[in-house]
């Protein structure tokens, strides 16, 4: 059986269009469940031992709310348009309250280097005049930021909740916050420090659940609830949380 985070070959003879999609399979799922990142992606969650000869008959019977979804995201991206050519000025973490002021000093270096100049102010020194470079290295240095807040704030709810887990890591998920495997491994995705804390809170409540119930049943949402009785307000706003996502960051890999 494949890993919470492992992707699945694309079966051989499926046809799904001009849809890019990616097949992962889920411990926890007991049906097939698609899901669409706010960037047009598709993800195709099957449980164990899924025959993948019905994908194809799944993904045409979708097909309308697959097309009405991919449109509206399209829509939700022109409206909150800004250009992902332009390297940012600021990077706003909400759950940390920092915003970090970013200069772009150009040097003969070879590669980029991120260097904290003083308290919330960033220098990007070499070829700064690219700027996918300059993205690519804003993103690990947020990989890096996340490293050293979000396992800390992982471990005093776990310690607080009494939901104990056994390895944490940091990854750049497209279309999830987070994860938790059978083995009580919790993944949890970067951009989290773009979220407002509370909802920081309800992601990480959500997957320190996951370590006692490896599935969405009523047991599993009882036990969110006894740690977070307003659960609910935050799983709402948690659907529109990719609005506080600037589009640079997705914009080159």
């Amino acid at each position: 059986m494949a890993n919470e985070g492992d992707f699945l070959p694309v079966p051989s003879g499926l046809q799904v269009g001009s849809y890019s999609c990616r097949f992962r399979e889920s411990a926890r799922a007991r049906h097939v469940s698609i899901k669409i990142s706010p960037y047009g992606e598709i993800e195709v969650v099957v449980p164990p031992k899924f025959d993948p000869q019905q994908l194809s008959a799944i993904l045409h019977q979708k097909q309308a709310w697959i097309e009405q979804t991919l449109a509206r995201l399209a829509a939700q991206r022109q409206v909150n348009a800004e250009p992902t050519t332009v390297k940012p000025s600021q990077i706003k973490l909400r759950s940390l309250d920092e915003t970090w002021e970013i200069v772009y000093l150009q040097s003969q270096r070879d590669r980029l280097q991120v260097i904290a100049l003083n308290a919330q102010r960033l220098a990007l020194a070499g070829p700064s005049h690219q700027v996918a470079h300059c993205h690519s290295a804003l993103r690990q240095w947020l990989k890096l930021r996340a490293k050293q807040a979000l396992p800390h704030w992982l471990q005093q709810l776990s310690q607080a909740a009494q939901l104990p887990y056994t390895k944490v890591t940091i990854r750049g998920q497209k279309t999830r916050w987070g994860s938790c495997s059978s083995q009580q491994h919790i993944s949890l995705n970067y951009k989290l420090l773009f979220l407002p804390p509370p909802l920081v809170d309800y992601v990480l409540i959500h997957e320190l659940c996951h370590t006692q119930q490896m599935n969405h049943s009523p047991a599993f949402w009882q036990s969110v609830e006894q740690q977070r009785p307003d659960y609910q307000r935050s799983r709402e706003q948690l659907k529109k949380a990719w609005q506080y996502i600037p589009q640079w960051l997705e914009s080159d890999g």
